[in-house]
């Protein structure tokens, strides 16, 4: 083999190795790793918006798992959220789940705040108190198509005459 093939057959094997660190690297970094020591959890909301599957599930901003699925629900229109969460994180019953947004122009995540009870979630069950997402363009819009009304009503009320003479 000449200097030429043997730098060759080195620099492809350097590139191989390369690869398969960032393909392992980008399995871990999805979540899809966790899929072996995770429990699910579905948990149901009014609105859902930002939360797909892969986003993140935390816990005092710490992740500890993922969505892994949302659909919506044909009888009642709500959205039913899968949560993939670690095998080693025990959720209380009575904890609340929110649809948080991860700042103005970035996505969202589910914020799970534990509750106090000695009861805990088993593999398939639902987190009873939830909250839904927040529409913030809708409220903007809101805000700024108000078109400067003041929050008083169009019929105030008049001041009492305390002599009954009234006009």
């Amino acid at each position: 083999m000449s200097k030429g093939q043997l730098f060759e057959s080195v620099i492809g094997v350097l590139v191989i190795a390369v690869a398969s660190v960032f393909l392992t690297y980008a399995y871990q970094a999805s979540g899809r790793a966790l899929t072996a020591r995770t429990y699910s959890l579905s948990a149901i909301f009014g609105r859902a918006d930002g939360v797909t599957p892969g986003a993140e599930v935390r816990i005092a901003g710490v992740k500890v798992g993922a969505v892994s699925n949302s659909a919506l629900d044909p009888k009642t229109f709500e959205a039913r959220v899968t949560l993939s969460l670690m095998s080693d994180i025990e959720i209380p019953d009575d904890s609340v789940a929110k649809i948080v947004s991860d700042g103005l122009l970035g996505g969202a995540h589910v914020a799970i705040e534990p509750g106090g009870s000695d009861v805990m979630l088993a593999e398939g069950d639902s987190i009873a108190i939830t909250q839904g997402s927040v529409d913030l363009l809708g409220l903007a819009m809101q805000a700024f198509t108000n078109n400067g009304k003041s929050s008083e009503s169009a019929d105030p009320v008049a001041p009492s005459d305390p002599l009954g003479d009234t006009p």
